[in-house]
């Protein structure tokens, strides 16, 4: 395994993530225990859940994933080898099971305690807001339009509630997730104040979507901010399963059709023409995705997700492979011909 410091710290994160909105609906509590055990055992020290999960995120599940993760972690003994990141839900009719108030008020330090007694710990190494409160494009909407949703810049008081929850021991460090390069620079400049900053962005980055370079990875590098890369693999898209039609069962583009920012005919194309490569080389789709992933100079760790052991064999594996000029080249060629399918 290959480490990074989160920015700024001392903290050595494994370039490889593991990601663990799958369990509590597709994996069961003991296969996420098998998960965890061998990535730990590959040198995996680098777990990212939140409460919103498992996804889809429903009130009978809420939080499960969480409780997964903690049994684990009193199981095992493990919290001194983990370093373990969460986040709080953002606002929205998709998490008024959780809360109605956003990160108003107490919001942020109820959903820091809750994480805590699930996650049967007493710090959480890297807290993150999930998505932003304010009307903005995130999940798949790819360009901002101004919509009135009576949002009032709350950025300070954030980070002020922050700094608290910084300041009693209970988060180490704070970051940002689904964030554009206007929140992102925001929350920057209030943090010259004395307020903590957000040291990592968790953003979707993959071959399918390439949006991050356009603004925030100039940011990640000038202002020593780290990308945590979610959906590497574009729900899979990238593994090659679904290729020529296919739609496995059980699979996450077959449960949930609410996915389809990822199935477009635009993707599907681009993700043959990148099999084609793969297969040029003699490696694997999936190995070859992940390892573009790995090594961008702005990405300080990538979030893998599976739902099989194989699945996590093979991407746990992606560290191992680095992919030469020639291979970046067409790579970036497909790039230029079917530019980001997947917003």
């Amino acid at each position: 395994m290959e480490y990074n410091k989160l920015p700024g710290t001392d903290i050595e994160v494994s370039k490889i993530c593991l990601g663990t909105m799958t369990w509590g609906r597709q994996n069961s509590e003991s296969e996420a225990f098998e998960q965890m055990d061998y990535s730990l055992d590959k040198g995996v020290n680098f777990f990212d859940t939140a409460e919103l999960y498992p996804v889809p995120a429903t009130p009978d599940r809420y939080a499960d994933t969480e409780r997964i993760i903690g049994n684990w972690l009193e199981s095992r003994k493990t919290r001194d080898k983990i370093v373990l990141a969460s986040k709080i839900a953002g606002p929205g009719d998709y998490t008024a099971h959780i809360r109605k108030t956003g990160f108003k008020g107490n919001s942020i330090e109820e959903a820091i305690n809750g994480s805590l007694e699930r996650l049967k710990t007493d710090y959480i190494d890297l807290y993150q807001l999930h998505w932003p409160e304010r009307a903005t494009n995130y999940f798949g909407k790819r360009g901002f339009e101004y919509i009135e949703d009576g949002w009032n810049d709350n950025f300070r008081e954030i980070l002020e509630t922050l700094k608290k929850i910084v300041d009693s021991g209970k988060v180490r460090h704070v970051g940002l997730s689904n964030e554009n390069p206007w929140g992102i620079m925001k929350y920057l400049e209030y943090s010259k104040e004395g307020l903590p900053k957000m040291i990592t962005i968790q953003n979707p980055y993959s071959l399918l979507n390439r949006l991050f370079e356009v603004g925030s990875a100039e940011i990640c590098k000038r202002e020593n901010v780290g990308l945590l890369a979610y959906s590497p693999l574009g729900f899979g898209v990238l593994s090659g399963k679904y290729r020529n039609g296919n739609m496995p069962e059980n699979s996450r583009l077959k449960l949930f059709s609410n996915l389809a920012r990822f199935s477009n005919d635009k993707c599907f194309k681009a993700t043959d023409l990148y099999h084609d490569i793969a297969m040029k080389y003699d490696i694997s789709l999936t190995q070859m995705s992940l390892a573009f992933v790995n090594d961008r100079p702005f990405v300080t760790s990538n979030i893998i997700g599976a739902t099989s052991m194989d699945q996590l064999r093979e991407n746990i594996n992606s560290i191992n492979l680095k992919l030469s000029k020639e291979i970046i080249a067409e790579i970036n060629s497909v790039n230029e011909k079917i530019p980001n399918p997947a917003p």
